[in-house]
């Protein structure tokens, strides 16, 4: 009895998804559903490929950066470090000299490597989400250029016939000095490849943790990206300049700045 009434409810189930389906003209749904999860398994016996890598995770954490690009990467990395020492952004802090609360607030420093067209570039950037508890958003919030402001602004080019140019500032953020006592911890791969830069500033503050891993401190002089603060600092320091050089503010949009020439 129990087989018989389960083949009529099945039979029953079929019957209605194919009159549904010829009433909007649908598909009738395959049997057999195969489905693929994007998460990885813990288990350390079975390994699924990563179809979802390339578009998920274009870019990769130093560690598997410099297995994938070997050498090259190790180029990018170290041309990116030499940027901050270049333009004197950190100085060197002892350990010894940092309270426990000093070392506790202290950022990470992260970086990333992706592949663009036949180069391997390097990104860093400080982990500034420790940051958000003791920082109020009154203290680094800044408002960004409004539609309104840049559609009219668009529609003013086209009318007067402008000659517009879009331009990039190299290490925009480094040209801005930090206000506030930011340090940073610079980790293992890292913290060798800076020392290498100029092993008489920085060799000394070195230090190894439980793990062998050397490690350093340092405060940042400059302005670095993720760093709560750092948007607020460039705008001060990009509109204080554009008005030296005889711009005017727009009163209604601060992130506006024209001048007749």
């Amino acid at each position: 009895m129990n087989g018989s009434s389960r083949e009529s409810e099945n039979a029953e189930d079929d019957e209605t998804e194919i009159r549904t389906n010829e009433r909007y003209n649908l598909q009738p749904r395959p049997k057999i559903r195969v489905q693929f999860a994007l998460a990885q398994s813990h288990k350390q016996s079975m390994t699924l490929p990563k179809t979802h890598a390339h578009i998920m995770m274009t870019q990769l954490n130093i560690k598997d950066g410099l297995k994938a690009f070997g050498d090259k990467g190790d180029e990018a990395i170290l041309k990116e470090i030499k940027q901050l020492h270049t333009r004197q952004a950190l100085m060197p802090h002892s350990r010894n000299d940092l309270s426990y609360e000093e070392r506790k607030k202290a950022l990470r420093y992260l970086m990333f490597l992706k592949k663009r067209d036949a180069t391997i570039k390097s990104r860093g950037c400080a982990d500034g989400r420790p940051q958000r508890v003791y920082t109020s958003k009154e203290d680094t919030s800044l408002s960004t250029i409004s539609i309104e402001a840049m559609m009219l602004s668009c529609a003013i080019d086209a009318k007067e016939n402008r000659y517009v140019v879009v331009s990039d500032i190299p290490g925009a953020f480094l040209h801005t000095d930090m206000e506030d006592m930011v340090r940073m911890l610079l980790e293992g791969t890292l913290a060798e490849m800076i020392v290498e830069l100029d092993p008489t500033i920085y060799r000394k503050h070195i230090w190894y943790n439980k793990h062998g891993k050397p490690m350093l401190y340092i405060q940042l002089k400059k302005a670095l990206y993720r760093t709560l603060q750092v948007a607020l600092l460039f705008w001060r320091l990009l509109s204080e300049t554009l008005q030296e050089w005889g711009f005017k503010l727009n009163p209604y949009d601060k992130c506006v700045a024209n001048k007749i020439l």
